[in-house]
């Protein structure tokens, strides 16, 4: 059975390795309909994909099989040269014989895609959790790769509670995360959230006291304040002052922790223009047992204000 992970999950498993060392192994992967991996190494004229496997066995996938494409959508020639330098998942769909009587071994990444959607991806529903790896970023958001390069976007505010300019202050490209199905449009295609995993304010303010001075990354510099993030949801507020910059590591005092407001109140110590340390994301739930959620609650109950979400 095919499991349907982000690509670049597969290609260090041994079975992956002995499916695509050999003519015999690659047969066997068409006849059982297995779904493999390696890196496309090059893109021809006719943007074919040459993709590289062991023992100089040639392997392409055409250009019509590099994507599935969406509806009548025609395929994008952007879209097969980024593939290159990549590892990509496909299915082996036939055998040719090249110029020098050497078979060519055709694949299909287009194949491992529509099945991955049809066994996958269309089950998914809003409030499932499901791991993503980080394909790239833009201003509004990042997107990742739910299974077998199918893309879904992560959307800026729903990477954090605690407030980013760019998704780059939380993840990197190749970043292999957890996520929870936001939302499913008209169209089949998915967008997830993370903040949902992060904790709410309680579990996280859990790790601090007042009359602690600690670490924390300046997020927003305000009129009124300077927000430093503590944890990726959690932030708290500093007076405001005229070298605080965003992106600086600063050394803060917890002057108090207000659970009912949620709100932590802050003295900045001390602040380096040391574009700030990526906090290793921690997870609140276990992401192993637990495969989805009905709702998430971030405020307090004693909190009059009320930040939940709802699947």
């Amino acid at each position: 059975m095919n499991s349907y992970m982000p690509e670049g999950m597969l290609i260090s498993e041994e079975d992956n390795y002995e499916y695509i060392s050999s003519l015999e192994g690659l047969q066997k992967a068409q006849r059982e309909g297995i779904i493999l991996e390696s890196v496309a190494v090059l893109c021809d004229h006719n943007f074919n994909l040459h993709v590289e496997l062991p023992g100089k066995i040639k392997a392409i996938i055409p250009r019509a099989e590099v994507v599935k494409a969406q509806g009548n959508e025609e395929i994008k020639d952007i879209a097969i040269l980024t593939r290159v330098g990549k590892t990509v998942a496909f299915k082996v769909i036939g055998f040719e014989k090249g110029e020098n009587g050497k078979p060519i071994v055709i694949l299909s990444r287009r194949a491992a895609q529509k099945e991955c959607i049809h066994n996958y991806i269309s089950a998914l529903e809003p409030g499932d959790i499901i791991p993503a790896k980080v394909t790239h970023l833009e201003n509004f958001g990042a997107f990742v790769d739910i299974g077998c390069g199918i893309v879904s976007l992560l959307s800026i505010d729903s990477i954090s509670v605690s407030r980013i300019s760019h998704p780059s202050a939380r993840v990197c490209v190749g970043d292999v995360i957890y996520t929870v199905v936001k939302s499913i449009d008209d169209r089949g295609r998915i967008y997830v959230s993370s903040k949902e995993l992060l904790g709410s304010w309680e579990e996280n303010a859990a790790h601090f006291s007042e009359g602690q001075t600690v670490r924390g990354i300046i997020r927003s510099v305000e009129s009124y304040g300077v927000f430093v993030e503590l944890k990726p949801n959690l932030a708290g507020l500093a007076e405001y002052r005229a070298d605080a910059e965003v992106g600086m590591t600063a050394a803060v005092y917890i002057k108090s922790i207000i659970p009912e407001k949620m709100k932590i109140k802050l003295i900045i110590i001390d602040s380096e223009d040391i574009q700030g340390y990526l906090e290793p994301l921690e997870y609140y739930i276990d992401t192993k047992t637990v495969t989805h959620i009905d709702s998430w609650r971030y405020s307090p109950k004693i909190s009059k204000r009320v930040i939940e979400s709802v699947f």
